[in-house]
């Protein structure tokens, strides 16, 4: 079986296609998984760290807005179907599997003209263009999110890493927080805005620092790559109490055990994660975009697993006021973890692979 995994950009994307590649190995080692990515995004070092070959094509931003971007799509997509229907020529797959985002619409292109099946997955609770696109060609469609407004859309949830699907917080929380020097005992919140960062989160969190120091409130604090390079941010001065700031964090099992508390934005994988491991859980929606990252933190909020603040209201002052009263009531947390914990399912990779096993079977 040969599959063509077709994602990148940020690790909303490349994650659920690392899950999916290492669930397809799982369910048949003998199978040929090649990944097409862009040279800009994420992909570039975490395919080959995953140890997955990963081809590329040149990116094809789909602007929502009128402009030169827009106008330039056209002659942009030509070219990256040239070089997406090279890989497949080359690879000759059974089936293109898609995650949306820059590199997905010359992919399905490709899945069309040279009639190969395809399998879309939608990450969001509301898709993006190219995925809309591609589920009117596609044979089979898998989302994340209950209700997400696809055609023929198959209900399997958010492919995560196993470390993280199969983690038990508790058992592995000591170890957690030893390896990234914090203290054993005291309450800890990790805020992380995603695999660039977040400035409203970094500065509205770093602000509140003395308060959360003075409570015995220790922070890990993933501040991202662009985040750790920003003039405008500072990390706080120590107060006796650990906040270790890191610009990436590889073992995010590790981050997720030592947490009590999880501050965020609210990307699928954020959600999906946090809830499939109990992790109590701060969502602040990106303020950009067509709204999905308020749909995608709604389910787990509406169950009280929680708490969901827009953008523009996480400050300073609302940290302070809110995160060590939430994480000295340990008996809400405990309540938030359990209504979160039962909302998602943690075999999403599994039923995914399936799909593309079946769908590859059926061109065989």
């Amino acid at each position: 079986m040969r599959i063509l995994l077709a994602g990148g950009g940020t690790a909303g994307h490349t994650s659920p296609l690392l899950a999916t590649a290492d669930a397809l190995r799982r369910l048949d080692p003998d199978a040929e998984i090649t990944c097409l990515g862009t040279p800009r995004g994420l992909e570039s070092k975490v395919v080959p760290a995953a140890g997955y070959p990963l081809r590329l094509i040149p990116p094809v931003p789909l602007p929502r807005r009128p402009g030169k971007d827009l106008a330039l799509v056209p002659v942009r997509l030509r070219r990256a179907v040239r070089a997406a229907l090279e890989v497949v020529d080359e690879v000759r797959p059974d089936v293109i599997v898609g995650y949306g985002g820059y590199v997905s619409m010359p992919a399905y292109v490709a899945a069309r003209r040279r009639r190969i099946p395809l399998v879309v997955h939608e990450q969001n609770a509301l898709p993006g263009i190219a995925n809309k696109v591609g589920a009117r060609i596609a044979g089979r469609v898998a989302v994340s999110f209950p209700d997400t407004p696809l055609r023929r859309a198959e209900y399997v949830g958010l492919p995560i890493r196993r470390m993280i699907s199969t983690l038990d917080r508790p058992a592995l929380r000591a170890e957690a927080r030893a390896f990234f020097g914090l203290d054993p005992d005291l309450p800890t919140v990790v805020v992380t805005g995603g695999s660039q960062g977040a400035r409203r989160l970094n500065q509205a969190v770093s602000g509140a620092a003395p308060t959360l120091a003075s409570a015995g409130v220790q922070v890990l604090h993933v501040v991202g790559p662009n985040g750790a390079s920003d003039p405008s941010w500072t990390a706080p001065a120590s107060a006796g109490v650990p906040y270790v700031v890191l610009p990436f964090v590889e073992r995010m099992d590790l981050a997720l055990a030592a947490a009590d508390l999880m501050v965020c934005r609210s990307g699928a994988s954020s959600v999906v994660e946090a809830a499939a491991t109990g992790l109590p859980a701060i969502f602040v929606p990106l303020p950009i975009g067509n709204g999905e990252q308020a749909l995608n933190a709604r389910p787990v909020v509406e169950a009280g697993g929680a708490l969901l603040v827009e953008d523009a209201s996480f400050t300073a002052d609302y940290v302070a006021d809110t995160v060590p009263a939430l994480l000295a009531d340990a008996d809400r947390l405990a309540r938030m973890g359990a209504a979160a914990a039962g909302l998602v399912p943690r075999d999403a990779d599994d039923r995914l692979a399936r799909i593309i096993q079946d769908s590859a079977g059926a061109a065989r």
